[in-house]
Formats: C-alpha cells, structure tokens, sequence
C-alpha cells in the first residue's frame, strides 16, 4: 500500500511538473505577441498603457489621505492642506475619478494590441492546421478541434492583458499600502496586513491549482459533448435514414451529462474558494480596525485616520479579491491555450526542403519509380510500383479496392511522402519542389466532390483566385453545367448549401469539373470520379471529363472499366503491384487479370439488365 503511495504522489508531481512547463511554455509563446520585433507601435503602446497605469496606481494610493484629511476637518481637527472638508471631499472625488480615468485609458490603448495578437494567433492556428498532413486530419474531431481553438484564442487578449496589468501592478499596490501604514502607523499594521496577504495568497494559489485539474475534466466534457453534437448534425441524413434521433439525443445527453457533474465540481469548488478568501480577508480587516479603533480610544489616532486605515484595507481587499479571480482566470486560461500551443506543436508530416524550387511543368510527364508507401509500416500498400505517363497521355489505373489505386493519387498530390522510391513530374521529384507549385499544376476531380456552403459562382471560382465573370461561365459550359445554372432562379448566386447538397450528385461532379478546368492544371487526377453515379448521368459526365482531359496529362483512378475502355494505356494494380500494362484491346486479348475483371463487370451488367 505504501509503494502505491509513493507512485500515485510520485505521478501527481510529474503531473505538476509537466503542467507548470506547459503554463510557462504558454507564457513563452504568448510574450512575444505583446513585445513583437519590428512592431514599434505596438512596443509604444505598450509603453504608453504603462505609464497610465503606475499614474492610477499612485493616485489610488494617495486618495485615502486625502479621505482621511476631510473627515478631520469635519471632526474639528486643523488639517494640514488649505481647502477646507469641502475641497479636501472634492478633490477625493477627482482623485478617485482620475485613477478610474487613467485605468481606461490604459485599457483603451492596449485594446489594439491584445486584439492584434488574437489576430495573429489565430491566424498562425488555421494557417498550422491546414499545414498538416492528411493523416491528421482523417483522425481529427471536427467539432472537438473548433471548440480548443475557440477557447485558446479567446485566452490570448485575457492572458496578455491580465499578465501586463494585474500581477505586477497589484503587488506595487500592496508595497505601496503596506509602506503607508508602517509609515503612517507602526510596524504591527504592517505584520497583520503582510500576514493576512500572504495567508490569503497561499490559500488562494493551492486550492486554484486544485480547482484547475476541475477545470481541465470540466474542459474534455465540453469538447466531447460539442464532438457529439457536431459529428450527429453533419450526418443529419444518416440519422433520419435509420431512425436513431433518439439514441442520437440520448448519446449527446450522457456527455453533457458528465459536463454537467463537472462543472459542478467546478462551482462548488469556487464557492468554496470564495468563502475561504472572505473569512481570510475579513479576519484581517477586523483585526486592524479595532486596533486603530483602540488607537482612536487612546486618542493616539484621530478618527480621519480610522477612516483612513478602513479606507486601504478596502483598497487591499479589491485588489486581493481581484488576484484570486485573476489568477484563476490565468489558470484557467493557461490551460486553455495549453491545448490549442499542443495543437500548434503538431509536427508537420510533409514539408518544403530549405530553399526548394518551384515545379517547373513543360509537359506533364508523371514517373513512379519504385514506389513503397503504407500508412502503417507494418502494412505496405504500395510495393515498389513503377509506371510512366507521357505528357498529354490519358492512363487509367485500375483494380480492386485495397490494391493502391486511391493511394497513388495522394502520394502524387504529396498528401504523404513515399516510404522508398520516388514520384517525378517532368523528371522532377516531388520532395524537392515546393507543395503550392506542385498543388497548382494538378487538378483533382474526386469521387464526392464537396462543395462550401456558398454560391455556385464562389464554388467555380475556387478553382483560381481572382478570376472573371467569364472565366467562370466559360468553365461551366466546359463542363456542361451552364444552361442548367442559368435555369435557376438565382442562377449563379444559387446557394449550395452544407457540402453541396442542394445539388444532385451529377451536378455536384460537374460543378467541380468546372472548378478544376478554371484551375487549368497541366495534370488531371481523375479518383474515381463516376463511380457514386447512374449510367445515364455518369455517360454525360464522362463526356465533360473527356473535354476536360484535352492537352492534358490525365492519370484516371477507376472502378468501372467501361469508362477507362478508350484510355491510351491501362495499368493493373492488385494487392500494391503493377500486374499487367496496356491498352483495352491488348489486355483483353491477353485474358489476364484485367479480361477477367471485365468479364466479370460485363456479366453483372448484363443481369441488371435483364
């Protein structure tokens, strides 16, 4: 029982140790957004927020003296300053004022600079997740990922503002009280006052530390309860075909049931929280007033001065209710962001070589040279597959599922990078050229095109940025979509809706054909492009795709045999090998893989026609 003792406190202190390097590594990255090199304006407001704020500091400290010298004036006391109780009251009223004056103008001149820095973490966020592989994204959770980048985000203007203007500032306040009341009073004013912070500063920090362990349950409840419910609303369709709106409401209801028991915890902890610093800090206000409440007695102190330590004991109690929230908010903050820096620390899968080139195409020619590749090396997919397309030639790759085929065309996008081997494009390797060069010289036209919830105009023009109205329609009759858009009521500016399905399945495909032929890329990735659709349409479709594939180099990955029968060359691909090469006819004849593939095909055919 001991050793496990020993572990569990062994394991809370590696607990411990790694958060307060998670927080300080937080605080690291964080820095630099409120001290930004070659952002001079940022530095001087910074500087100028500063300045205001020692100014309210000093003035709020020096306001009970003037509080003090009112009321002795009003007791019948000679006061030391020549405006009478009325003028001493008003220039306490200005004194206050001002000091709030002076904390809003410090916070209306920092208000850009933490925004800025919102700004630019958020961005560098969304720019980072869209730097990550494939792989990350097929295993991410959508709605559990936009709910940790919501709430680092936000944490950034809390942390830098409350780092700048809360810890240092309250701590010359409380030297600055402190060395009023020695000054003023005696050494045991000082003693209580500096017990009673440094009581309430310990209480505070050690049950927040527990209370953020609270938080980060309260955190991960959150996450999975918004995972859930967005994971549920992006598979509407899915949900009312099998009739499972109950069980999907019942599966929302127990995550949130266990964010529920944790938030909670979370609020009875702060109550907790906020009881002990009151009895703490009241404890202590009680005990300097009926000393200076007996100094009064004694007549060693006037009442002004009475009023006066009453006066700074609300002063140190504001600002010490204040650590306690800020230090919980910063906390809680840090963990926050701590998710979203975690997020940040991905390490990139695929990345640009230094100083890499950009692809230069002349042709398009496409080589796989011994290619290796699998997800999980103890999984080979590819086993050094080698094929050779000409520029301008149209080769189909063909097989059954599991054989490579879709594989093929994320290595040749550089989705990932092989594992042995190597893709060229016009003799070039595609690890030594940059991805935006390489990603702008193909098209990709996929099984299931996904459309953002948008015009049909904004879908098109995503092919390329900045193109024409009549780039646009010139690409939608390419595509043999036009006459259909220019039906609707809306025409162009037709909302798509979510994913695009508002749109049928063939004029989803041909939406997206129009966008990769305004893209005009010099090698088209056909991925099955067809396969999701009927006959009739996949005949019309095929005819866009043909078009689309003139003066290019076409790589089409396909299913259907029928719909590759014309291609100028086809490979055969089973279980990540290359096991017959060539045209339809030559295949046929040879009555190999690929004539049994057919036959098979043409004999399914046959008994859905009948």
């Amino acid at each position: 029982m001991a050793a496990d003792t020993t572990a569990a406190d062994t394991t809370a202190k590696e607990i411990a140790r790694e958060e307060r390097r998670s927080g300080m590594r937080t605080i690291r990255r964080v820095g630099p957004y409120l001290w930004p090199e070659g952002q001079d304006w940022v530095k001087r407001r910074v500087v100028i927020s500063m300045i205001f704020l020692l100014v309210s500091k000093l003035i709020a400290v020096g306001t009970p003296i003037l509080y003090k010298q009112a009321v002795d004036a009003l007791d019948g006391k000679v006061s030391d300053l020549a405006l009478g109780a009325v003028g001493l009251t008003v220039a306490y009223g200005l004194a206050r004022l001002m000091s709030v004056g002076f904390q809003q103008l410090r916070d209306g001149v920092f208000a850009r600079v933490g925004q800025r820095a919102l700004r630019a973490l958020a961005l560098e966020t969304f720019e980072h997740i869209h730097r990550l592989s494939l792989r990350y994204h097929i295993t991410r959770k959508t709605g559990g990922l936009s709910r940790i980048i919501e709430r680092g985000v936000k944490g950034v203007e809390f942390l830098l503002r409350f780092l700048l203007f809360s810890i240092g500032p309250l701590v010359l306040e409380l030297v600055l009280v402190g060395a009023v009341l020695f000054y003023l009073f005696d050494v045991w004013y000082l003693v209580v006052v500096a017990s009673v912070i440094g009581l309430y500063v310990w209480f505070t920090f050690k049950v927040t530390e527990w209370r953020v362990k609270l938080r980060r349950q309260m955190n991960d409840q959150d996450t999975d309860a918004n995972q859930k419910a967005i994971d549920s609303l992006l598979n509407f369709e899915t949900v009312k075909y099998f009739g499972a709106e109950g069980r999907e409401a019942a599966r929302y209801d127990r995550a949130m049931q266990g964010y529920e028991a944790a938030a909670v915890k979370t609020a009875t902890s702060l109550a907790m929280l906020n009881f002990g610093q009151s009895l703490i800090i009241t404890t202590g206000l009680v005990i300097v007033m009926v000393m200076a409440a007996v100094g009064v007695q004694n007549g060693a102190l006037t009442v002004g001065d009475f009023v006066m330590v009453n006066a700074y004991m609300i002063q140190i109690t504001m600002p010490l209710n204040f650590l306690g929230t800020v230090y919980r908010e910063i906390r809680q903050a840090l963990v926050d962001m701590g998710e979203m820096f975690d997020l940040l620390e991905q390490p990139q899968e695929v990345s640009d070589k230094p100083g890499a080139p950009a692809l230069a195409v002349a042709g398009g020619a496409v080589a796989l040279e011994d290619v290796r590749f699998g997800y999980d090396p103890a999984r080979p997919i590819l086993k050094g597959v080698s094929i050779n397309v000409g520029a301008g030639e149209r080769v189909a790759l063909v097989g059954p599922s599991g054989s490579g085929k879709s594989t093929i065309g994320r290595l040749l996008f550089r989705f990932y990078d092989v594992n042995g081997g190597a893709i060229r494009i016009d003799g070039q390797d595609l690890r030594d050229v940059t991805q935006d060069s390489l990603h702008a010289s193909i098209g990709v036209v996929p099984q299931d095109t996904v459309l953002f919830n948008d015009t049909i105009r904004y879908n098109i023009a995503y092919g390329r940025d900045g193109a024409t109205e009549e780039e646009i329609v010139q690409a939608a009759r390419a595509a043999q979509i036009h006459t259909f858009i220019e039906a609707l009521p809306e025409g162009y500016d037709t909302q798509v809706g979510e994913r695009g399905l508002k749109l049928s399945g063939g004029e989803k495909q041909r939406v997206g054909i129009a966008r990769t032929l305004l893209k005009n890329p010099p090698v088209l990735l056909l991925d099955e492009a067809t396969s999701a659709l009927d006959t009739e349409t996949e005949a019309s479709i095929q005819d866009a795709l043909r078009r689309a594939g003139e003066g290019r180099t076409v790589l089409t990955i396909a299913h259907r045999l029928s719909t590759i029968a014309d291609s100028d060359r086809i490979v055969v691909l089973e279980q990540g090998e290359v096991v017959e090469e060539g045209t339809h006819e030559a295949l046929l004849d040879k009555g190999g893989r690929y004539a049994a593939l057919w036959q098979r095909q043409q004999a399914e055919q046959d008994e859905e026609a009948a």
